[in-house]
């Protein structure tokens, strides 16, 4: 018997799935993150080794797993790709490798399959699509310095522009003001002046106002409705040129990531003003996640290589 092995290198943890040839899932846990992005050489270099070694736990051997699909973010860079390649090498791997991006993984998760489409709008925003021609075609995800609109980050950063114009006497009160005062903990704008512009602040510390914004939706407050309402749009943005350019303007979208699961009033939004463009189009919630997306990959190079 043999087994392959599905990565999905996350910022913080790498979720890790072991299947048998019939794709009989056997093992799945949890490591490390291996994204050079935010983790050192030395880091990555453990966890890969970890994962390494459990996964050959799990098959009775590292040589018996004879593919391993690795998703990441950042592996568009070919030296980024070129590095996790060598250190998977270096840690006793010796058979057949992909790596691809996340987005990839979860689009074979989400489906169950590497065709369709899948919209993610998590600490960022990305929309990617591959039609049964094998076309590819992606929008968004190049960061929250000139992108991902519609995000947690983009949400979060949002709250906070609405709280200092408020303030200011630019935009009526809102009760996003004192939400977000209490959240962080602070009590002044020249305080969140502090908190935003501290060096060690992360895109993930102001993603993270973001659920913020559905209690303020819930309050009726108009500030945050408008948030919500131009959140959804952007999202919509991100699937067109997807759908238009691959012809996937009849079929399912997958939806993942926080803001679009958990925030029903951008989801309401996004899917009524998707409808009005593509009536065709049916969103759905993710079948499987990108680990088990990645065990698909995996799987599929698996036989095409026999």
């Amino acid at each position: 018997m043999r087994y392959v092995a599905g990565l999905d290198g996350g910022g913080t943890k790498t979720a890790v799935a072991v299947a048998d040839e019939s794709g009989e899932v056997i093992a799945a846990f949890e490591s490390g993150g291996i994204n050079y992005n935010g983790q050192d050489e030395a880091s990555i270099e453990a966890s890969l080794r970890d994962m390494l070694g459990r996964i050959g736990e799990a098959a009775g051997g590292l040589d018996r797993c004879a593919y391993l699909c690795i998703g990441a973010a950042g592996v568009s860079n070919p030296a980024v790709s070129a590095r996790l390649t060598a250190k998977v090498r270096e840690s006793g791997y010796a058979g057949g490798l992909l790596i691809t991006g996340d987005q990839e993984t979860a689009l074979s998760g989400a489906h169950e399959s590497e065709y369709g489409m899948i919209l993610i709008a998590g600490t960022g925003s990305i929309c990617f699509g591959r039609n049964e021609r094998g076309e590819t075609q992606r929008t968004g995800g190049c960061g929250h310095l000139i992108d991902d609109e519609g995000s947690g980050y983009a949400i979060g950063r949002d709250l906070l522009s609405v709280l200092v114009r408020a303030h200011d006497g630019r935009l009526p009160e809102t009760v996003i003001t004192d939400l977000v005062y209490g959240k962080l903990g602070l009590k002044s704008v020249r305080d969140i002046i502090g908190y935003v512009y501290d060096p060690a602040r992360s895109k993930k510390d102001i993603a993270a106002l973001a659920p913020l914004l559905t209690q303020a939706c819930e309050l009726g407050d108009p500030a945050a409705l408008n948030i919500a309402q131009r959140s959804a749009a952007s999202l919509a943005e991100l699937v067109a040129p997807v759908a238009d350019k691959l012809a996937l303007q009849t079929g399912a979208l997958a939806m993942a990531g926080s803001v679009l699961l958990n925030n029903v009033y951008i989801r309401d939004a996004f899917l009524k003003q998707l409808q009005e463009r593509y009536p065709e189009i049916t969103c759905i919630t993710p079948k499987k996640d990108a680990a088990n997306g990645a065990v698909l990959m995996a799987l599929n190079r698996l036989r095409e290589a026999k």
